[in-house]
């Protein structure tokens, strides 16, 4: 999902995160840096643990299994809001909001952690919703029109990713709303607050 938000607003709406004057291929390459960090080595990470036998099955069906790696997961996206926030200084003097993103979604993933330690609520939920919060608040705040089609693509991709949790029996409406409605929150008080 981060890799998702990242690409929209890198390629469709660069000004909103303040890399339009920045060259595709730059964009491009914080983009590699963004999937490697939230997607590459959070898997691996994942794999990890399955293999070394700390959790059962890398789908992190039960709650013993969601919470090790979600508590890690969240440390790796902090450091990544970290690297791009005070140490890329070329990215953070001039595109503070991807760090604020970043944070918000390490934010969102500790909190998902924190939930799982006595309820499931879903994951999938939690990184649609931040996707659309942060969408919805950067066209909010800077009055971006750019996003306004892909923004509705994304609900509709909110709506297949929820029916499809719930298809696969993996979540109730109760867990798959909770989720929507955590990633929302937290993304768009993100941006309205830091951005």
């Amino acid at each position: 999902m981060p890799t998702l938000l990242f690409g929209l607003l890198l390629f469709l709406a660069p000004g909103a995160v303040g890399v339009d004057a920045f060259s595709p291929s730059l964009r491009l390459s914080l983009l590699l840096v963004i999937f490697i960090g939230t997607f590459a080595v959070p898997s691996l990470l994942v794999f990890y643990l399955a293999r070394m036998g700390y959790i059962q099955s890398m789908q992190l069906e039960t709650l013993a299994d969601r919470r090790l790696p979600y508590f890690l997961t969240a440390l790796i996206y902090g450091f990544l809001a970290y690297l791009f926030g005070f140490r890329m200084q070329m990215v953070s003097l001039v595109a503070p909001e991807i760090a604020v993103l970043l944070g918000s979604i390490a934010i969102s993933i500790l909190l998902v952690g924190i939930i799982s330690l006595s309820w499931q609520i879903s994951a999938h939920g939690v990184g649609i919703g931040g996707v659309l919060g942060g969408t919805a608040g950067l066209m909010l705040e800077q009055g971006i029109t750019e996003l306004f089609w892909p923004l509705l693509l994304l609900v509709l991709l909110a709506g297949f990713v929820s029916s499809a949790r719930l298809r696969l029996n993996a979540h109730t409406p109760v867990q798959i709303g909770a989720g929507l409605g955590l990633g929302l929150i937290v993304s768009l008080a993100a941006v309205l607050v830091f951005v």
